[in-house]
């Protein structure tokens, strides 16, 4: 069969196990290739990627990636990805750039605005404008405000990779992987470091893109139900106008080392005295590309073999080693030619660096004698089996992920079909498996590969001092270069820039953006199906869905009857569960027994506000997903850790307090505007003060005293854990959500119905939750080289209630105003805001902002921008925009879910009609209504950032008073 005569059909096999046929195609004129998956998924994806390995530390390809999609040939907008994100139902739409590789995906469920998607994409990558002041914008330039003034380095990217750079981490992870493959691009950092991004010219920029964005360089990728001739014939379109040409892209093997090597280094961060557990070490591994998909099956499950949950015995042995608090690595990655392994812990005395290098290599030499114990193995086996059969891929769209794992092999020469099938690999690893497999794999992989580094950092609190302080000094000596006229011209430039990003586009060039009209989109919402019962005295929600033979479960309990001071242990309590083990076997074995039987059980908190309520919906759920055959099996484990958990077990909870603590240290930073956005509502209402009790700064602050009440008073916490069982896990405040279709539910029912009995019948009243919680503004200090800054309100207490059509004036306040304000001219990575029509709780924020004061000024002029006219066009893409965010795609467990949480909140089908016929029916009247609502929070609107001393220190001193300052690492 011909799908088009520009191209070659070069396979076409059915792959069983993503329910596709697989169609190769290589494009006759350019050689570009095309794999084109056609089956039934209505979230339709298309993504095109080139081979981009750098030769250097500038960011080349990172800066490539942000600015083909700030303007096109045919498309001669500022930023035409912007009014694709304001104005369309996509389900996935962005960009990424990889150490040898740079993708542009994108993913839509309504055909017309796919193909808009994929028009907008190509004609941005094979013809972008790419000015020199889009380079200037989005990768780095000189500022100058007057001639008197201090000369300074802005860019989107250049701020972004300062803001990674802040975070341990992040560092660890750049020097691990550079520490493996010196000679090669791997030994770059494809991001960019801040440091060699302002090496990077307009002229290498551009002969980057020039080399590497051709078809000639190209893996375009379909999946879904849409017309497979269709797709070629679109591609065909772009392709056809350029000749082939050879394209150096192979990315080079990195010659082996004859011994192991070392690295020692700092980062930014603080140290406390008497406490000197601020080091990290990791061991790093580099291996040979796999043979075939066996081979990649192994190292993915020997990775979960060693370390891949908390029963693991390498992550066991690192843990209960008491030498750091977390574990850093976990395992071999999948992304590079040459993949990497590393496994490490943070938290630890750096003069500890060498105990834990020699712990590690003793327990692989342990696990390699022993071997992995036949529990182990069938735990492990059936995870893997479980998760590739269901393929549940969560808000992440399915065919995306088939692109990605085809890459890996496509990408180098390989067959891109090999890792989207797994049958015959999975039989011949299980075979492999029982006659000592792993064992050997563990001595030829590590033990004996002397091609490892040992990476040390620990903290240097002076480290960023120093860092800002040569960076002026690089500045100045710039700055000393330029005479009078140099000076007056980057005044010019930036003057120039300025009004650039300021400027407004011509209305004929953004109406060349295809867009759906109104008429496209559906005037009803989705329902799901969901029947509300009882099990017995247990109020039940089933949703029969298709679940491909897999019931999903999940227990809420109301977390109302609990006391306001046992609320911060429900993280830990929650991990406790599941990781303590019981009276009848330890958590070794339990981990095991979920492995082998279920498809994963797990723990979370349900908090929201509810509909016309002051209070909140607060539950605690517990979460399980099997076969039939497995239902009651799960349904025994359920039971186990509900109440049998070996709440007793203090070593473990120490070491779970340690992790916990370790944790959400090292998401401060790539976190921060969650961080503050949770800090910022908690004292707006009773949900987003128990959100921040459970996730926020008060939190860490509380598992900070708990890890030395741990060691303290251990008889209090145990009591305070057991009292928590004992009030929470009661049939009197539970429900039962279950998903799945109706002849599996069937057979299930009997099994849970029984099972019931088992769980105490009482009904504990609701406790006292008064709060005296009340807004202030924060200055929260971090060793980092950027900020997140946050204002925002209660709007309804501040006398302002408002409908769905809210949202469609903050999706254009955000596409628009804040992205040029924050973003654009900032030199922030983002700038948003985010409301609650629930709760009425409105923010602004930004992420990895060099600004402080500034940002505040640009909330503070929002008011403006909204109370101008809007034009037809920017109010119907806005509400296209909203529309799509409200009819995200979701696999049946999450509608399953979904469904009966809006039940819990209060949020009815007939609320949910009403907030869509609002968005549909959006006017101007409702974005001055927003208008005063945001004039009202500049005023009284309360401040929030986390970010550096010497930013939050300033901004005091610039404005007394702003913010009560306290330091958070």
């Amino acid at each position: 069969m011909t799908y088009h005569d520009a191209f070659e059909l070069i396979r076409d096999e059915h792959i069983a196990e993503a329910n596709s046929q697989a169609l190769l195609f290589r494009h006759k004129k350019t050689g570009a290739e095309v794999l084109s998956l056609v089956n039934d998924d209505e979230n339709k994806v298309f993504g095109i990627t080139f081979k981009t390995p750098p030769d250097d530390s500038t960011g080349v390809a990172h800066i490539l990636e942000h600015s083909v999609l700030c303007g096109s040939r045919k498309y001669p907008v500022k930023k035409p990805f912007v009014e694709l994100i304001k104005g369309s139902l996509n389900t996935f739409l962005n960009a990424m750039t990889f150490p040898d590789k740079t993708a542009y995906p994108v993913a839509s469920q309504n055909l017309k605005d796919f193909y808009n998607l994929v028009d907008v994409y190509l004609d941005a990558v094979f013809f972008p404008l790419i000015t020199e002041n889009t380079f200037r914008q989005e990768g780095w330039h000189y500022e100058l405000e007057n001639v008197e003034a201090p000369l300074v380095y802005k860019g989107v990217v250049f701020n972004e990779m300062k803001g990674v750079f802040s975070s341990p981490d992040a560092v660890m992870r750049d020097l691990s992987q550079r520490s493996l493959y010196p000679d090669v691009t791997y030994g770059k950092s494809s991001g960019g470091d801040p440091k060699a991004i302002p090496d990077l010219t307009y002229a290498q920029f551009k002969r980057f893109h020039e080399k590497f964005y051709h078809p000639s360089n190209t893996r375009a990728f379909f999946s879904g139900d849409d017309d497979a001739g269709e797709r070629l014939a679109i591609l065909d379109a772009y392709f056809s106008q350029f000749e082939a040409v050879a394209v150096d892209a192979e990315v080079q093997l990195q010659p082996r080392f004859n011994a192991p090597r070392k690295i020692v280094a700092t980062y930014a961060g603080t140290k406390e005295k008497g406490k000197p557990r601020d080091g990290m070490v990791q061991l790093n591994w580099m291996l040979d590309p796999p043979a075939d998909r066996t081979e990649a099956l192994s190292h993915g499950m020997l990775s979960y073999l060693l370390a891949g949950n908390p029963a693991a015995p390498l992550r066991k042995a690192l843990t209960e080693s008491g030498l750091g608090e977390g574990m850093t690595g976990g395992g071999i990655g999948a992304g590079l030619r040459q993949p990497m392994a590393s496994f490490g812990m943070k938290g630890i005395d750096a003069a500890n660096a060498e105990k834990v290098e020699a712990l590690i290599l003793q327990t692989l030499e342990e696990i390699a004698k022993t071997g992995f114990a036949a529990d182990q193995l069938e735990a492990a086996a059936n995870t893997f089996e479980f998760s590739l059969r269901e393929n549940n891929t969560g808000s992440f769209p399915r065919g995306m992920s088939y692109m990605f794992n085809a890459l890996g092999t496509w990408l180098h020469g390989g067959d891109p079909l090999a890792p989207l099938q797994f049958e015959g690999a999975l039989t011949a690893l299980k075979e492999k498996a029982a006659s000592g497999h792993f064992e050997g794999e563990i001595r030829r992989l590590f033990l004996d590969n002397m091609h490892r580094t040992s990476v040390v950092l620990s903290a240097d609190p002076e480290q960023g001092a120093r860092e800002a302080a040569r960076e002026a000094e690089i500045l100045a000596e710039v700055r000393q270069k330029l005479d009078d006229a140099a000076l007056q011209q980057t005044v010019a430039e930036t003057e120039r820039l300025k009004a650039l990003q300021e400027a407004v586009d011509d209305p004929a060039d953004l109406a060349k953006i295809p867009t759906l009209t109104l008429a496209d989109l559906p005037r009803e919402i989705r329902k799901v199906p969901m029947e509300l019962g009882s099990l017995g005295d247990v109020r039940l929600f089933y949703h029969d869905l298709p679940t491909l033979g897999i019931l999903y479960l999940d227990f809420g309990f109301d977390l109302h009857v609990l006391d306001k001071e046992l609320l911060p242990y429900l993280p830990l309590f929650g991990r406790a569960l599941l990781q303590t083990g019981t009276s009848k076997e330890d958590f070794v074995s339990l981990t095991q027994r979920i492995g082998r039987t279920t498809g994963g059980i797990a723990q979370h908190r349900g908090l929201s506000s509810r509909q016309g309520h002051d209070g909140s919906a607060a539950w605690f759920f517990l979460s399980g997903k099997a076969v039939p055959d497995k239902f009651g099996a799960m349904l025994d484990i359920m039971g186990d850790v509900l109440l049998d958990a070996r709440l007793d077990n203090r070593e473990r909870f120490r070491q779970m307090a340690l992790e916990e603590k370790a944790g959400f240290e090292a998401r401060l930073v790539p976190a921060g505007n969650s961080i503050v956005d949770t800090r910022l509502k908690s004292g707006l209402t009773e949900a987003s003060w128990i959100a921040e009790q459970l996730g926020g700064v008060s939190y860490l602050q509380f598992l900070r005293e708990l890890v030395e009440r741990v060691d303290n008073d251990w008889a209090a916490v145990e009591a305070a854990l057991r009292r928590i069982r004992d009030t929470l896990f009661n049939r009197g405040r539970m429900v039962i959500n279950v998903t799945a279709d109706g002849s599996l539910w069937e057979r299930a029912r009997p099994e849970l119905e029984s099972f019931l009995g088992r769980l105490p019948d009482g009904d504990y009243p609701i406790a006292d939750w008064s709060i005296d919680y009340r807004p202030r503004s924060e200055g929260l200090i971090i060793p980092a080289q950027v900020n997140y800054v946050g204002k925002g309100a209660n709007l309804r207490a501040l006398g302002f209630e408002l409908s769905g059509a809210a949202n469609v004036a903050i999706k254009f306040l955000n596409t628009t105003y804040l992205w040029d304000k924050v973003r654009v001219q900032g030199g922030a990575y983002g700038g948003s805001s985010r409301f609650d029509l629930t709760s009425g709780n409105f923010s602004f924020l930004s992420y990895r902002d060099p600004n402080l004061l500034k940002t505040i000024e640009a909330y503070d002029g929002a008011s403006k921008a909204l109370h101008a006219p809007i034009g037809e066009n920017d109010l119907t893409r806005s509400i296209i925009g909203v529309i799509g965010d409200v009819d995200g795609y979701e696999f049946p467990d999450a509608k399953g879910y979904s469904s009966m949480w809006r039940y819990l909140t209060g949020t009815t089908d007939e609320i949910r009609q009403q907030r869509r016929d609002e968005i549909l029916g959006t006017t101007q009247a409702d974005f001055k209504r927003l208008a005063e609502a945001v004039d009202a929070i500049s005023r009284q609107g309360h401040v929030v950032v986390l970010g550096g001393e010497a930013a939050i220190t300033s901004a005091n001193e610039k404005r007394p008073g702003l913010l009560e300052v306290t330091r958070v690492m």
